[in-house]
């Protein structure tokens, strides 16, 4: 096959993404004071998007060097499955966000650690289902015109994904709003019980509708092209359509890490400390809560 300069950059997404969330899997993992539920979903969002990078490289590799139907099933339901599984991360840490602030004085409990595991069982469980479908004989490799934009997936699969990822954002955004409420509501009440300056007030409203508009603006940006294009699109469309609707949509994997993890004031600790060759996986951190992360 000639070389697609479009699939070139998705491999080098890909490969950028897999570095990227490889260092927040191996911190999370190799450090035991990151068990708490916050930094379990963390870790399941970096694991998907880990999966997702190695999908697009491997999809590249088979695609050029060893072309094959049934090789294209798996990488494609890698895919699905990691992408699917990195939306469904994104939305599970909206709502531990959510619970940590309206139920504040029983998040820290042994419920709490049984819902995360709850809540990531259904994400990979429901996230492998979808990936699984291509493998299982809900392709169009025999059916061509039942194709959808990203071929083998049918016509009806990429509908079902598009709508998904447009109900989960509806729901994030809707849990955000509620995070911003409660976070504007908490700081006024602080500021009028210490007696500060209505500035101070103003700082924290102001700063916690900009970590709404960089969460919520991220993922709009990268993810709904892609699942209007797969609402809209028909496999008759020029591929340029879909690569420019799909390149954007694997940046999410890329700036996932600095959203969630890098920005984690006790990952970065670690991360500080491993470049200075003094990692001690007992280092000393401050409990933080979801909506600090």
């Amino acid at each position: 096959l000639a070389l697609n300069p479009w699939d070139v950059v998705l491999c080098i997404s890909g490969t950028i993404i897999s570095c990227e969330n490889a260092i927040v899997v191996v911190v999370i993992f190799y450090t035991p004071a990151f068990r708490a539920p916050m930094f379990l979903l963390i870790g399941s969002l970096a694991t998907a998007d880990l999966l997702a990078g190695l999908g697009l490289i491997l999809h590249f590799a088979f695609v050029y060097f060893v072309p094959s139907e049934a090789v294209s099933l798996l990488t494609v339901g890698l895919l699905v499955t990691s992408f699917t599984a990195s939306v469904s991360s994104l939305l599970t840490i909206t709502i531990d966000r959510y619970l940590s602030l309206y139920n504040a004085l029983t998040y820290y409990s042994e419920r709490t650690v049984t819902r995360t595991y709850i809540m990531l069982i259904l994400t990979w469980g429901a996230s492998i289902c979808y990936g699984l479908l291509p493998v299982m004989g809900w392709n169009c490799l025999k059916e061509p015109s039942a194709c959808s934009i990203v071929r083998p997936l049918t016509k009806s699969h990429l509908i079902i994904l598009s709508v998904s990822f447009l109900a989960v954002f509806a729901v994030m955004l809707q849990l955000y709003v509620q995070i911003c409420r409660i976070v504007c509501r908490h700081a006024h009440q602080i500021a009028v019980q210490r007696h500060l300056l209505a500035s101070s007030h103003y700082v924290t409203t102001r700063k916690g509708i900009a970590t709404l508009a960089v969460i919520l603006g991220t993922f709009a940006s990268c993810w709904l092209p892609f699942a209007v294009y797969g609402l809209l699109g028909d496999y008759s469309y020029p591929a340029l359509y879909t690569y420019a609707t799909l390149l954007p949509a694997t940046y999410n994997s890329m700036l996932n890490p600095v959203i969630y993890a890098f920005r984690n004031q006790e990952i970065q600790k670690v991360l500080w400390a491993v470049c200075c060759g003094c990692f001690s996986s007992s280092l000393p951190f401050r409990s933080r809560s979801p909506s600090d992360v």
